[in-house]
């Protein structure tokens, strides 16, 4: 029986950690566990033959950190092909009789993707690619993607099984303990991008126990239309004489993981910190459980890095303000390359209430393609609203889908074969949702009947390619009633009768309807009113219109979907009188503002904040301006962040944002000579043994902000290096960072060298596999669980 078999009538059992059993056998710390593939594979046959008697379905070979940063073209090709013969050892050795399965284990890269990082997407997809050749050349039955802390590398990874290998592929997610990825994504964005990427099962793993893994559980199993997989850790670690120790017990683990299976979830296992003692209780358990049945949960979705949103809901207004059309302004930033202006109008419009960004950026006198790319990247730098990807040109409209971090909406595809059948392609490969035009060869018939009938040609061609009709959201268009009076009764009938008879949702683009008209604001708000009554799902409009707005929160507040009128008396004082209601085009930075460097920053505007510096340095002192305009914003956006108002994303880009400005400072004051001993100093590194320094990367960032003076010695380096650099410097912090379970030892031993040498040298940790508590035990002189509680960890620890 293949995977996809299994999956669809059985409750599946993964195996338990690795990297933990490896310690007490002896892997060494700075040692890679895949090597062990190699040099002792009857070590790696022994466990998972271990988890196969324990009754596992699926042992995950021991390649979680196989890939080409790691290893080279021939020791990559050495450890998998290894890792397989392996796992196949255990499972004709195991004389258990069940279903045995081995999966090709992949995990992070250990880098973050630009523009948080510095590795390209495309870059990623290639060095995911080598790895799932070798597991389908030398015999994997499936893959599984897992540890992922960041949407846009799942993405990477996804695109590289759909471009290289035919294998089903299981996606589990790492979530911290407000139910968030480092990055900030949600289980919901998680699940909206695996479906739309073809996983066969979608959930978390690692990271935290399964008791505070169960809220993160509840969720995918609310929205997920593919099976969930839970593989938690056996809670959080503690440091006992330079070893790792789980203190959940197998049977507490099992009872808990039991809880997980009575409230959907399919596929059940371990990571760190479980053993074959672990899988051997869960088997029983799942030994006397029914599957409970996986459901199409007939959900349309779209997504960005952090969330889900859902058609259907309530409307939702997508914003049409970015977009060269009838825009002079506009075309000269496309012109120019001017991204900040563009940056700006997708702020403004989030501002306003647009809950989605309609991006179209085309021009024929430039690159629309590049400008796409581009626009999408930078803006998903400073939202994290869902974008939707407007444009005729197919070429662009595919690199963009690419490189988009989530579930694109795309606008449009239409009745015509042409149209579809370049569209449908690109929606089954990366995902998405298609706005589709009720428009054919025959162009835009006027009366419903037809519109409707096209509606239903586009459902079937979608289903020819794959695509259901939950990821097509009709547009009945909007014409202008000034030529023909029924035009918006003929619109608002197709729209219902597809609701109706399809069970589609709609959109429209609202303004169309009042061309050729005096006070067109007004019209407009009438027909979107209508449409809404009508069973409008989203609008493409402009959110800076008080009329619109004003139809907006009203049907809202009358149709229940605002019970307490909460939504609506925050925006009435808004509300001005028909007579004098204007579409409010305020530009963002308004003049009079005396803070628009802070403003700069918040927004992530980089160029901007550069630009605002140097104008300031003619008239206000350095350190004023780094006192009173970048301080204060990094500031604010640290608390934005400690809050979960902000995410990642736009923590680096407004991080980024105060660097240029700050840059433009140093280099005034290394002038006058005033710029020495701005800072304290900190030496930053990533203990021997650990190549991850994506969370160490983003440390540095932020302390060079608050004006640190900061010594980055990288990844993998030696307690003697880190010692000899706080010396060499004079600095009066070292801080460590560790991912790897098997790394903490390596951390320990650094702290006890410089307690010893340099007792002066104050030394802060972090990482995925720290606590306080392990922080304490080790010796550190503090734990920061992010930069932001890096930053108010040194300021306490400098105070005394």
């Amino acid at each position: 029986m293949d995977f996809r078999s299994f999956l669809k009538n059985n409750i599946v059992v993964l195996d338990g950690g690795m990297g933990s059993l490896l310690q007490r056998r002896g892997l060494r710390p700075g040692e890679k566990p895949e090597e062990w593939n190699v040099s002792r594979p009857d070590v790696i046959t022994e466990i998972h033959k271990e988890y196969f008697d324990s009754g596992a379905n699926v042992v995950y070979a021991n390649t979680f950190g196989a890939n080409s940063f790691k290893f080279s073209d021939e020791e990559l090709e050495a450890v998998v092909k290894a890792a397989l013969e392996n796992a196949r050892a255990a499972r004709e050795a195991s004389s258990t009789r069940h279903e045995k399965f081995i999966a090709l284990d992949i995990g992070p890269l250990g880098k973050l993707l630009k523009p948080l990082g510095t590795l390209d997407f495309e870059e990623a997809v290639t060095v995911f690619k080598r790895t799932v050749a070798l597991g389908e050349k030398y015999g994997a039955d499936l893959i599984a993607i897992e540890t992922m802390s960041d949407t846009y590398e799942l993405k990477a990874a996804l695109l590289a099984i759909k471009e290289s290998s035919e294998l089903p592929v299981i996606v589990s997610c790492a979530f911290d303990a407000s139910g968030k990825l480092l990055t900030g994504g949600s289980p919901e964005a998680v699940v909206a991008l695996a479906e739309s990427m073809g996983a066969v099962a979608v959930g978390a793993n690692c990271s935290l126990g399964p008791k505070e893994l169960f809220g993160v559980m509840e969720k995918f199993v609310s929205v997920s239309s593919l099976p969930v997989l839970a593989k938690p850790n056996a809670g959080l670690p503690e440091l006992l004489n330079g070893e790792s120790i789980y203190r959940l017990s197998a049977s507490d683990f099992a009872d808990y993981t039991q809880k997980m299976l009575e409230i959907g979830v399919r596929l059940v296992g371990g990571c760190c910190g479980t053993t074959p003692e672990f899988i051997a209780k869960i088997s029983k358990i799942v030994e006397k459980t029914t599957p409970a049945p996986v459901s199409d949960k007939n959900l349309t979705v779209i997504s960005s890095y952090t969330h889900a949103l859902y058609f259907g809901k309530e409307p939702i207004l997508i914003g049409e303000r970015i977009n060269p059309t009838g825009k002079k302004r506009f075309k000269e930033a496309l012109l120019s390359h001017d991204l900040d202006y563009i940056i700006s109008e997708g702020l403004r419009e989030e501002e306003s209430g647009a809950a989605v960004l309609d991006v179209n950026v085309g021009l024929p006198e430039i690159d629309e393609e590049e400008m796409l790319l581009s626009a999408i990247t930078e803006l998903q730098a400073v939202t994290a609203l869902p974008l939707c990807i407007d444009t005729a040109n197919t070429a662009a409209m595919e690199a963009a889908l690419r490189r988009y971090n989530g579930k694109a909406l795309i606008n449009s595809v239409n009745g015509k074969r042409e149209s579809m059948d370049k569209i449908f392609p690109l929606m089954k490969k990366y995902g998405g949702v298609a706005i589709a035009l009720t428009l054919d060869e025959n162009g835009i018939p006027e009366n419903a009947d037809g519109r409707v009938e096209i509606a239903e040609k586009i459902i079937k061609r979608a289903k020819e390619y794959g695509i259901s009709k939950k990821d097509l959201i009709f547009d009945t268009l909007t014409l202008t009633v000034a030529t023909n009076p029924l035009a918006a009764k003929t619109t608002l009938d197709a729209l219902s009768r597809i609701k109706s008879e399809f069970g589609c949702h709609t959109s429209l683009g609202v303004s169309n309807v009042s061309f050729g008209l005096p006070s067109r604001d007004a019209i407009n708000a009438s027909f979107f009113t209508m449409a809404l009554n009508s069973g409008l799902s989203a609008a493409i409009m402009n959110p800076h219109s008080t009329e619109m707005m004003k139809s907006y929160y009203t049907y809202r507040a009358l149709s229940g979907l605002d019970r307490d009128f909460s939504d609506y008396i925050k925006k009435a004082d808004g509300f001005v009188s028909t007579a004098t209601a204007k579409v409010t085009d305020k530009p963002l930075f308004e003049a009079g503002d005396n803070t628009p460097l802070k403003t700069a920053i918040i927004k992530g505007l980089k160029e901007r904040a550069r630009a605002i510096t140097a104008e300031l340095l003619n008239e206000r002192e350095p350190l004023s301006i780094v006192e009173n305009e970048i301080i204060p914003a990094i500031n604010a956006v640290g608390d934005g962040y400690e809050k979960q108002t902000l995410y990642l994303p736009s923590l680096l880009a407004s991080a980024e944002a105060a660097k240029l400005a700050f840059e433009i400072i140093k280099e005034a004051m290394s002038k006058s000579d005033t710029g020495e001993g701005l800072g304290e100093k900190i030496v930053l590194a990533t203990v021997e043994g650990d190549i991850h320094d994506i969370g160490k990367n983003i440390v540095k960032l932020i302390l060079e902000n608050y004006g640190y003076r900061v010594f980055d010695l990288g990844k993998d380096v030696a307690p003697a290096k880190v010692l000899e650099a706080a010396q060499k410097y004079g600095a009066r912090f070292v801080g460590l960072s560790a991912l790897m379970t098997t790394t903490v030892p390596a951390m320990e031993k650094t702290i006890a060298l410089i307690k010893e040498k340099a007792p002066d040298v104050s030394v802060i940790v972090g990482g995925a596999v720290m606590t306080e508590d392990s922080a304490i035990k080790i010796g550190a002189d503090g734990y920061a669980k992010d930069a932001i509680s890096a930053v108010k960890l040194l300021k306490e620890l400098a105070e005394k």
